[in-house]
């Protein structure tokens, strides 16, 4: 449908801050104003975001907004498209993931203009005619799929590994660049491309609000955006303030009769348009926001062009880039030249160098890791490095700083790797007399340093503070356990506190200490209890949770999944030599030797111990078993199952070759129902005509 014009809705020219009481309504009068209300709202949405052009005023807006919210929940009128829904939806269990309509692949780059030169030359002599290019800005956000069907918004994918990606249609809904329902003739069926980026003014602000609630700041834009993304609350999200830009069409579908002699009503792949300018110039009738910065060019002299005044005026922009695209502009050419596995041949992205200033060294200081790991890092005059100001870089290890031969007083050249982490690239000048020495005991906890090749590590392993602080931090991270409300400043109230002395084990004896924990600075009663009931929430992780969560070098949250699906228990893989563990997918001879020497460790083998005396992983029997009998099935769960956690009915649907997603959507097959199950959910699935499997069907459903 397409969106309301001034001449059509009361709401859109010249809105009343001000409205008559709701209970004077009908239910009729309710339904009707609400849906003028979202129509309007939609416009101003669309002049807001898309045309940067509002037309009414912030505190006029939000009028309007705050009646729709309150038709809704006076008169249960709200619709799967609601403005409303942009506030956050119910939170997930974690993310599923979801097949792209079509691959997402990478692009061929070099930051060298002969490299682009030859880019051209390899595209004329293949197309076999002069060839035409757009040229964008290289965003430097997170890629997200974005499909809707009959208009509206059904769900949204991260960019993953180019085939499947996260499952994250709540969170992208929040933002409100996204529209729920295109605009004028859309098309049945429509995939684009985007990138979801948080603005740079926007983040500035956001950081500072971050600070003052006692919260660890952003690193940057990017990180920014992709955290605030892949958030499991989409109320989290929805706080956040997130923009997208789309700059690609990956699928139109029309009704077959629409587009072709046929004249049945199935539908059918649509050529929608010639040129990737078309794209960019349609995009914005249907309601989606395009940069405007885009441009096309007749060859690859005047993109090259486009590439420099793009570099020079980057410090302007209210986005971080890292450079520019150029598209072949002909998608019958794009057709021919193809792709290889991972990358578009008919695309390359032209990019900056690295950001890079000069300043003096002020003093070198050595960080102490999770896992010991000593790096050394630079405190710097502050200098402005590509618009953000730097004041510590990293010296990566202690072979590198000989190399350099680099010390205090020395002038420096400071970079930005991939235009995000600042690193001391090389010494401009010497001013110190002398060489750096490298500790040889721990700044922290005065243990003795060794060496593994140019990296070195503090042998004191959690009787070391620092390594005693972020252990916790990391037990109880997204890669670990999940623990809300253990952030890094938390920890070390916990640890200057002696409540948590030297052991993760110690944190399951909180619980009796409720006192204590309400006394720390900026805690109080609510804040100790809900941190004790996240405690107790641990307590039955699931095995590769565990695994990854005690923080074994070189485990993350892949490996650990690899290790528990192999062994199946604690016990086994503690028990398992390297041989063993050098058979199991994705673990080397170099990560077989890290965990064995992990678990060969007296002080890891009694943390580990202690541990385990309060915390019991769910074991996982091997799961050699798969097949492709739910293969073409999607499948929602909600609510608590009696036989299985959410990860463990996800995963068993998964073997089988069905997918399983966290939103219903009209690609959903059946939505399976535990005690407790959300009310949203079981809403969408009678929208959408899915049906419903309490546990005993779906049980039923797979013997069958």
């Amino acid at each position: 449908m397409p969106a309301a014009t001034p001449d059509e809705n009361p709401y859109v020219e010249d809105p009343p801050t001000e409205f008559e009481p709701i209970e004077r309504l009908s239910e009729a009068e309710a339904d009707e104003q609400a849906e003028l209300l979202r129509e309007a709202i939609r416009y101003h949405d669309h002049r807001y975001y898309v045309e940067s052009d509002p037309v009414i005023a912030d505190r006029t807006y939000d009028a309007l907004f705050t009646r729709l919210r309150d038709l809704e929940d006076a008169f249960d009128v709200e619709t799967p498209d609601s403005p409303t829904r942009r506030v956050g939806g119910e939170p997930l269990d974690e993310l599923g993931t979801v097949e792209h309509v079509a691959p997402m692949l990478s692009i061929d780059s070099s930051g060298d203009a002969d490299d682009a030169r030859e880019f051209a030359r390899r595209m004329e002599r293949e197309v076999g005619e002069h060839v035409e290019y757009v040229c964008e800005p290289k965003f430097d956000g997170l890629s997200v799929e974005v499909v809707y069907e009959d208009g509206e918004y059904v769900r949204a994918a991260t960019r993953g590994d180019g085939h499947t990606g996260e499952d994250v249609t709540e969170n992208v809904r929040t933002i409100g660049s996204v529209p729920h329902r295109l605009r004028g003739e859309y098309p049945d069926f429509l995939a684009v491309r985007g990138e979801v980026y948080m603005p740079e003014e926007a983040f500035r602000e956001h950081n500072s609000e971050r600070v003052e609630r006692g919260e660890d700041p952003f690193a940057n834009p990017r990180n920014a955006a992709a955290g605030s993304l892949r958030q499991l609350d989409p109320g989290v999200t929805a706080e956040r303030p997130l923009d997208v830009f789309f700059f690609d069409v990956l699928e139109v579908r029309r009704t077959a009769g629409e587009s072709s002699d046929e004249s049945d009503d199935s539908l059918a792949p649509a050529r929608e348009f010639d040129t990737h300018w078309e794209q960019h110039e349609t995009l914005p009738e249907w309601g989606l926001k395009v940069n405007d910065r885009s441009e096309r060019t007749d060859d690859i002299e005047d993109a090259i062009a486009y590439r420099d005044r793009l570099m020079d005026e980057r410090a302007d922009l209210d986005y971080e880039i890292d450079g520019v695209v150029i598209k072949v502009n002909d998608l019958d050419a794009c057709e021919r030249l193809g792709t290889t596995e991972r990358a578009y041949r008919w695309a390359f992205a032209y990019k900056f160098p690295a950001r890079a200033e000069v300043t003096t060294i002020t003093d070198i200081v050595v960080q102490v890791g999770r896992t010991g790991r000593l790096t050394p890092v630079a405190l710097l005059e502050p200098v402005d490095v590509g618009g953000v100001t730097v004041s510590r870089a990293s010296l990566h290890n202690p072979e590198e700083i000989a190399e350099m031969d680099v010390n205090v007083g020395d002038e420096v050249r400071v970079e930005r790797a991939g235009d995000v982490i600042p690193y001391v690239a090389e010494v401009v000048e010497k001013h110190a007399e002398g060489h750096y020495e490298f500790p040889d005991r721990c700044p922290v906890c005065d243990s003795p340093v060794e060496f593994d090749g140019p990296i070195a590590y503090c042998t004191g392993g959690l009787a070391c503070d620092a390594q005693l602080r972020r252990a916790v931090e990391y037990y109880a991270s997204d890669d670990g356990l999940d623990i809300e409300g253990l952030g890094g400043e938390r920890v070390d109230q916990l640890i200057e506190a002696g409540l948590v002395t030297d052991s993760l084990a110690d944190l399951y004896d909180l619980p009796g200490r409720e006192d204590e924990l309400a006394d720390l600075d900026g805690w109080g009663e609510t804040s100790a209890q809900n941190l004790l009931n996240e405690l107790e929430a641990s307590k039955r992780p699931r095995l590769r949770e565990f695994l990854s969560a005690i923080g074994i070098p070189k485990v993350g949250p892949a490996t650990a999944a690899d290790l528990a699906r192999e062994f199946g228990s604690v016990d086994a893989i503690r028990t398992a030599d390297r041989e063993q563990l050098e058979a199991v997918e994705g673990v080397g001879p170099k990560v077989a030797a890290q965990i064995a020497e992990f678990f060969d460790s007296e002080q890891n083998e009694q943390v580990i111990d202690d541990l385990l005396d309060a915390v019991g992983p769910l074991e996982t029997p091997e799961e050699d078993e798969t097949g492709d009998e739910l293969a073409g099935l999607t499948f929602v769960f909600t609510g608590a199952l009696d036989g299985y956690t959410r990860d463990e009915a996800q995963e068993l649907v998964e073997r089988h070759g069905g997918n399983a997603t966290s939103s219903v959507s009209g690609n959903t097959d059946y939505l399976v129902v535990g005690e407790g199950a959300g009310q949203t959910k079981l809403d969408d699935a009678e929208e959408h005509g899915v049906e419903t499997l309490d546990e005993k069907a779906f049980e039923a459903l797979l013997a069958e």
